[in-house]
């Protein structure tokens, strides 16, 4: 949505591959696995592709752990948040390394222990039983191709709230941010210091964590002939965790951003998004055939009249509808052609589909839902049909 007031702050699309086997296979430099109170601790200088932090603060309700030979972020996922398919959730607290593919023997990671919960249990079947030395040796059962949406997706991800954006906010009981430690900064960015007004009078906890949400626009209308108001977009744009509690407020950090924060953004409560591993549908070729009621493309992020691979798209069709999350939908053109002569004067037509791409629904409301896009072989445009 390229508003005026909003800057793009490092949109970096996960490499979708999970991490595999391949390790450096460097010396490691004697240091284990460790526990860590939160504070600064110091990393050994060692052989890395990586720029690696030379110092590591550690937040509360995390860990460290020193990188050892044979390890992944595969299995490291496994030990600490009891699911290895929750790996992205460890590196994107670890940005500096660059492929997800290599780490490195003393290498320093940081863990976020209160994130096992919530990652615990949905393993595929396929591995759930196997042993870590068996999986080193089915390299199939370790590797996903692609995920549909993990967690850089999930904040960047825009709905749409039919009541109006204030309306939803006060349903969800939702805080606002109120200023920020550097008040000449407009744009927040990761490791800011902002301040809510929520407290202890509100139930708010040190270490609790809230999703920040932006309203992008405002009255949206449908793209169609009908021109109906469809409500306001309301954008999730980061993950902020609060470090000290008074009574009616609270300082917190930025976690985690995509695009700037800014001070009266809406926050409510953070629930740890599941990661949707991919399935594409093979029944892609032309004509598409189009389902009764199917879906239209009403809204872009970003405001792009033209999307692509990754970005993510609102539809006027819903829960309401029958879709839920998960579900793969076929993006379609309809085109009308004309068949008659060259004097044809009535103007004589046939008309066809032609096969755009595939999206997957990663949120729902009654009415409307969002997608991802996960293939496409032209630009999908507003007014674009998305059948099932």
């Amino acid at each position: 949505m390229h508003q005026p007031y909003r800057l793009h702050v490092g949109r970096l699309r996960f490499l979708l591959a999970a991490p595999g086997l391949a390790v450096a296979l460097a010396l490691a430099p004697g240091l284990h696995a460790q526990e860590a109170t939160p504070g600064t601790i110091k990393v050994e200088t060692h052989s890395s592709k990586w720029d690696y932090p030379k110092e590591l603060k550690v937040p509360e309700g995390s860990r460290t752990h020193i990188v050892q030979k044979g390890d992944t972020l595969w299995d490291l996922s496994g030990k600490y948040l009891g699911n290895p398919y929750a790996w992205p959730q460890i590196w994107e607290l670890n940005q500096w390394i660059k492929d997800p593919h290599w780490i490195y023997p003393g290498d320093p990671l940081i863990i976020d222990l209160t994130r096992a919960v919530a990652t615990a249990g949905s393993v595929p079947d396929s591995v759930s039983n196997l042993q870590p030395d068996q999986r080193r040796l089915d390299s199939s059962a370790l590797r996903r191709p692609e995920l549909a949406f993990a967690f850089q997706d999930f904040i960047q991800l825009p709905f749409l709230a039919p009541q109006g954006a204030e309306a939803h906010y006060k349903s969800q009981g939702a805080f606002t941010l109120t200023s920020n430690r550097r008040e000449d900064r407009r744009l927040l960015l990761e490791g800011e210091t902002v301040y809510m007004n929520g407290g202890s009078e509100q139930g708010v906890k040190v270490g609790d964590r809230f999703l920040v949400l932006k309203t992008v626009a405002r009255k949206l209308v449908h793209p169609t002939a009908s021109k109906r108001h469809l409500g306001d977009v309301v954008q999730q744009v980061g993950v902020v965790r609060v470090i000290t509690v008074q009574n009616k407020g609270s300082v917190a950090t930025i976690e985690r951003c995509l695009d700037g924060v800014e001070v009266g953004d809406h926050l409510v409560r953070f629930t740890e998004p599941a990661n949707i591993p991919l399935q594409l549908r093979t029944d892609t070729g032309d004509p598409v055939k189009v389902a009764p009621g199917a879906a239209v493309v009403v809204f872009a992020r970003d405001e792009h009249q033209h999307t692509a691979a990754g970005d993510m798209i609102i539809v006027d069709k819903g829960g309401n509808d029958g879709l839920k999350v998960g579900d793969v939908l076929l993006a379609v053109r309809v085109k009308t052609f004309p068949v008659g002569p060259d004097d044809d004067k009535k103007g004589a037509t046939e008309t066809t589909t032609h096969y755009l791409g595939q999206v997957i629904v990663v949120r729902t409301e009654a009415q409307t839902a969002t997608c991802r896009v996960l293939r496409s072989n032209e630009e999908i445009r507003m007014g674009d049909t998305l059948t099932r």
